[in-house]
């Protein structure tokens, strides 16, 4: 196993979920799938097996029990260690320590923004806007709907954080938006080839 795979993003989540309490890695599976709706975790079986598989080796999970429904093959339910403990606090704390820029998609795109012209990159940003403003109205009511239902606010923090930075996106679209209608982010000419013989 590539030591490596202790640098999976997977690493955090996985043991997080096992500091909730001992699951078995499809249950892993299926809990990260349904609290990541946007699909922010790169998860698919293979990937999450390794991680597993790695986290056993270096001894921050451990088998808990081995458990089996009738006509079904018997799962190995995985429990977080003391080691497996002490490595998530250092990770949790380095990382929200951490103010080192994140690569995103959306950011990437946007550094070539000028290839869209004028018109393109109004009629782009509006439809980000637009499902933007969607995602944060979804968004809003099922975390309002769990602080309804008693659920802890520190324990949906994260869907805190995630609307306060899709709403500071959306106001940075619709800033530029104004700025494009306005003039102030302006286009360079086109360029014309030389084309002498």
């Amino acid at each position: 196993m590539p030591a490596r795979t202790l640098d999976n993003p997977l690493v955090l989540p996985v043991l997080g979920l096992l500091l909730e309490s001992p699951m078995h890695p499809y249950q892993v599976e299926v809990t990260l799938r349904e609290r990541s709706e946007e699909g922010q975790w790169p998860l698919n079986r293979g990937s999450l097996n390794n991680v597993v598989a790695a986290l056993a080796s270096a001894g921050w999970i451990e088998e808990h029990e081995r458990a089996q429904r009738e006509g079904r093959p018997a799962r190995t339910v995985y429990a977080l260690t003391e080691a497996g403990h002490a490595e998530l606090v250092s990770r949790l704390d380095l990382q929200i320590r951490s103010a080192a820029r994140e690569f995103s998609p959306f950011f990437a795109a946007i550094s070539y923004l000028g290839a869209l012209g004028r018109e393109g990159a109004v009629d782009a940003l509006t439809e980000r806007a637009e499902r933007l403003t969607a995602r944060i109205e979804s968004d809003q009511a099922r975390h309002t709907r769990a602080l309804e239902d008693g659920v802890p606010a520190l324990f949906v923090v994260e869907a805190d954080y995630a609307l306060h930075a899709a709403r500071g996106e959306l106001a940075w679209i619709a800033s530029t938006i104004s700025d494009i209608h306005s003039g102030r982010l302006t286009w360079p000419a086109p360029q014309t080839k030389d084309v002498r013989a």
